[in-house]
């Protein structure tokens, strides 16, 4: 593991001591979510002005956030090796880290007008996203069954603040930039490289004890030792399974119908101050209510909470297909958006961590979050032609094929709702 890790072990592991530490995680990792989040948000806010503008053409706009999506894909898996063999801290800053390499090379390929180098940037840029997402993770790694969706949705929520506050740091980033005489657009990207520091020091110094290493030595020491009660969890690999297409349908989903609804509201009519309103409201939806359902999940059961958040998705897209000609229609669809992926996120990952072995667990949430980052990619480049062929309403309704599946599986995953006292 780590000779500099901090040992929890024996009596030091206790019932209380470990719930101490998990109060303590959980703090760290939704400040590290606030800082995060702020960092990301202002990245992405200005990704795609960024190519259209080092390109010398819009159409390759769209490449900045395809280029994060992939970036965020390929480093998920390795990112979770790393976190199973020296711990959740290291591998959460090593993520920031390499984000933090990818913001100084945008600034650096803006100076320069090389947009290879702008897109090689941006896909550095994506191991920051995938820190972000295995943030959720970490907060169940010492949680017990009463208590998992809670404390992951508490890590999710968090990410509303950065999240909203990102693409407004846009104006004073501009005018820091110009008085550093920074390349034009990128003076923004001095709060990214702020918060990514910031993150970095915060994961370093105070994510100790390290979640999973203490859970790993937890298990380990309770199975020595025979402590009664301290059974080990079986694997329940059908629904792991479902549980990581469940997380992944829901977000190509959302992903799909959110990026093309700029594009209909300009269509018709909208002004980009209506479009950044709804979309501010969706991500709210997000991310606002993500303790509810991580609540909703522990008492209801895992599975429940995300058919719940199946039938969210169904209202949204009903929604937005029957309602596309008003702006108040698509409004409320997208909302409804992202509080049916809010409790398909929140209660599938909950359900992937406790169906998993401690031997498969960060395999398979490191799998998870390559396969959702890749389902975001297709979803984005489909949408678009799907838009073309039968518009916003048609896709709408052909996205929610994905929701049926969820749905018509749901019977392969069901099992007992989760225990108020765990061994």
């Amino acid at each position: 593991m780590s000779g500099s890790e901090p040992q929890t072990t024996g009596a030091d592991a206790s019932a209380l001591e470990v719930a101490r530490i998990q109060r303590r995680t959980v703090w760290v990792l939704s400040a590290g979510q606030v800082l995060g989040g702020l960092a990301f948000g202002a990245t992405i806010s200005l990704g795609a002005v960024l190519a259209a503008a080092v390109s010398g053409d819009d159409a390759f706009s769209g490449l900045a956030t395809a280029a994060v999506t992939l970036g965020t894909a390929l480093v998920a898996v390795p990112l979770a090796a790393l976190s199973r063999h020296f711990g959740r801290r290291r591998a959460l800053a090593t993520g920031m880290a390499i984000a933090l390499v990818g913001v100084v090379l945008v600034v650096v390929a803006v100076g320069l007008g090389s947009f290879p180098l702008l897109l090689a940037a941006f896909l550095l840029v994506g191991a920051g996203q995938a820190a972000n997402l295995q943030s959720r993770f970490a907060a169940v790694d010492l949680a017990t069954d009463a208590s998992r969706g809670r404390d992951l949705s508490i890590v999710v929520w968090a990410t509303t603040i950065g999240a909203v506050l990102g693409p407004n740091l846009t104006g004073p980033g501009e005018v820091l930039g110009d008085a550093l005489r920074m390349p034009p657009l990128t003076g923004p990207y001095l709060f990214t490289v702020g918060a990514q520091v910031l993150g970095i020091l915060l994961y370093l110094i105070a994510l100790r004890p390290d979640p999973l290493l203490t859970a790993q030595r937890v298990v380990a020491d309770r199975a020595e030792a025979k402590v009664a009660g301290a059974i080990v969890k079986p694997d329940r690999p059908i629904t792991a399974r479902y549980a990581i297409f469940a997380v992944a349908a829901a977000h190509g989903v959302m992903v799909s119908v959110m990026a093309m609804t700029p594009v209909h509201l300009i269509h018709h009519g909208a002004d980009l101050t209506i479009v950044g309103f709804t979309l501010s409201l969706h991500i709210l939806g997000m991310y606002l209510l993500a303790p509810v359902f991580g609540i909703m999940s522990d008492h209801l059961g895992r599975v429940q909470t995300i058919l719940i958040g199946q039938g969210l998705l169904v209202a949204a897209l009903l929604t937005a297909s029957f309602g596309q000609e008003s702006t108040l229609a698509v409004t409320i669809g997208l909302v409804l958006l992202g509080l049916g992926w809010s409790a398909s996120t929140v209660a599938g990952s909950a359900l992937l961590t406790e169906a998993s072995s401690e031997t498969m667990r960060t395999r398979r949430q490191g799998f998870s979050d390559f396969v959702m980052s890749i389902v975001a990619a297709a979803g984005a480049i489909l949408a678009g032609i799907v838009l073309g062929w039968i518009g916003y309403g048609g896709l709408a309704l052909v996205v929610g094929i994905a929701v049926v599946l969820v749905v018509g599986l749901s019977p392969l995953a069901r099992g007992p709702r989760p225990a108020a006292v765990t061994g």
